[in-house]
């Protein structure tokens, strides 16, 4: 739906109250800009609140070292165009979706098989019965015959990613939907106090000299850190031996290093608990439990690095019978009920979709911010954070109150949405967008272009 600086700024609230700090410091937060995105949830309210609340805790913990919070200022339509992509490439960029991913009729409704990733392409196709090289045509036919929850719990216990479409009273009546609700946006912990961090070296940088521990993919955890590396954190990116993002790397590496270590193996796990005890900031993406299986759960991290600011999502949230599961933010559509709204809303006949990733990048955000406000609290108290949101818990607060026409005509990114200087990378030059918030004093800039996975050493510069 069209949006409106209030919705902003609800949202803008509701993540700061989850997140803690002055709620008058909201008052330094100005929105700008005209457009939406086409929907009939108020996704351009929540990409412009979320980048809000990022920026408002970047300012607070900028003032931490004296003074009031800067002036932050926000772009209604760059918000939105950063949900969209910040990037324009100047070469041809490989496919986004794996050719079988997508929707499919059942039985009784609609399932996304979600492909992308060799594993879980594989994962699907066991558990349609159909042989590894399965067409679009054959995995169709094979899913027609079919419940969706039926399919859903088969293909997930092959160790695959898909999701039934439910509506929003069906979700809410869920288990895991119930479960959802019922947590916080954001659950914090905070613990004992380590060292005391640096003084700030430059206020127009107010990461400067902080080290990030990345250990996030494909979305939400790689905006997070692309925008505190925005700020100047040093951030080192960490990748299995075997992982791949070619059709992202240019949108979510940018100031980043990249780096690959096996985390299954004796050596891998050493120079990974050597890098965290260089750390300030640790941001993850594993499911409930797979650090832990590791042998790198909450404590044993706590113990490498005293004072770590650890900051990490999962998909459908950390409680309830879905808590370990797999997914993405095109999965937690279907589940949530949003490609249900957006369906009758826009009378298809098929699953609707947001018109961007809205929650991935949501997602980053509150991240982000999560992980400026622990920064703040080791500035003034020294006590460690720990921070932990879900893709679930975003999409209900998106959808929690409910949905209207579709609405919104953001057109394409324009000559003047992006920086006057193109981007110079491995592949190319590319056209990135301008910052889609103004802080006062300390502007978003990024020292580095993006590059690919794994160039650099699993060390700090």
């Amino acid at each position: 739906m069209a949006g409106t600086d209030a919705g902003a700024r609800g949202f803008l609230q509701a993540i700061r109250a989850a997140l803690g700090g002055d709620p008058d410091a909201d008052a330094a937060v100005t929105f700008e800009g005209e457009g939406a995105l086409r929907s009939c949830l108020p996704v351009t309210d929540l990409a412009a609140g979320s980048v809000a609340a990022a920026c408002l805790a970047a300012a607070e913990y900028r003032a931490a070292s004296g003074g009031p919070p800067p002036a932050v200022r926000v772009d209604r339509r760059l918000a939105s165009l950063w949900f969209r992509a910040s990037v324009r490439p100047g070469w041809d960029a490989p496919p986004a979706w794996d050719s079988l991913a997508g929707d499919y009729a059942t039985a009784d409704g609609w399932i996304k098989l979600h492909t992308n990733a060799p594993h879980h392409r594989a994962a699907a196709l066991r558990a349609l019965g159909l042989g590894s090289e399965g067409t679009r045509e054959a995995v169709a036919e094979a899913v027609a015959g079919w419940r969706a929850e039926a399919l859903e719990a088969a293909v997930v216990g092959q160790g695959g990613c898909a999701a039934e479409m439910r509506g929003l009273e069906a979700w809410r009546a869920h288990p895991q939907g119930a479960a959802v609700r019922a947590a916080p946006l954001v659950l914090l912990d905070r613990g004992e106090a380590g060292p005391a961090l640096p003084p700030m070296a430059d206020a127009a940088r107010p990461l400067a000299g902080l080290r990030v521990l990345d250990l996030t993919r494909i979305l939400a955890g790689p905006v997070a850190t692309r925008f505190l590396a925005g700020l100047g954190a040093e951030v080192l990116r960490i990748d299995p031996p075997d992982w791949e993002e070619p059709s992202l790397e240019p949108e979510v590496t940018l100031g980043k290093r990249c780096a690959r270590l096996d985390l299954r193996t004796e050596p891998g796990r050493a120079r990974f608990l050597a890098l965290l005890s260089g750390a300030d900031m640790i941001l993850h993406g594993y499911r409930p439990g797979a650090l832990e299986g590791l042998g790198l759960g909450p404590e044993v991290r706590a113990a490498a690095r005293p004072g770590l600011v650890d900051v990490s999502l999962c998909a459908y949230g950390f409680s309830g019978p879905w808590a370990g599961r797999r997914g993405f933010d095109s999965l937690v559509q279907l589940s949530s009920g949003i490609a249900a709204l957006e369906m009758a809303a826009a009378g298809l006949e098929r699953p609707g979709a947001l018109p961007v990733q809205a929650l991935d990048h949501a997602a980053g955000y509150i991240l982000a911010a999560a992980a400026l406000r622990g920064l703040t609290g080791r500035r003034t108290d020294g006590r460690r954070m720990r921070a932990r949101t879900s893709l679930a818990r975003c999409a209900a607060l998106l959808t929690e109150g409910g949905a209207g026409p579709v609405r919104g005509d953001l057109g394409a990114a324009e000559a003047a949405d992006h920086a006057p200087a193109p981007e110079r990378t491995v592949w190319g030059e590319a056209l990135r967008l301008r910052p889609p918030a103004l802080i006062e004093g300390a502007p978003l800039a990024w020292d580095r272009p993006a590059g690919p996975l794994g160039t650099s050493p699993a060390a700090w510069l």
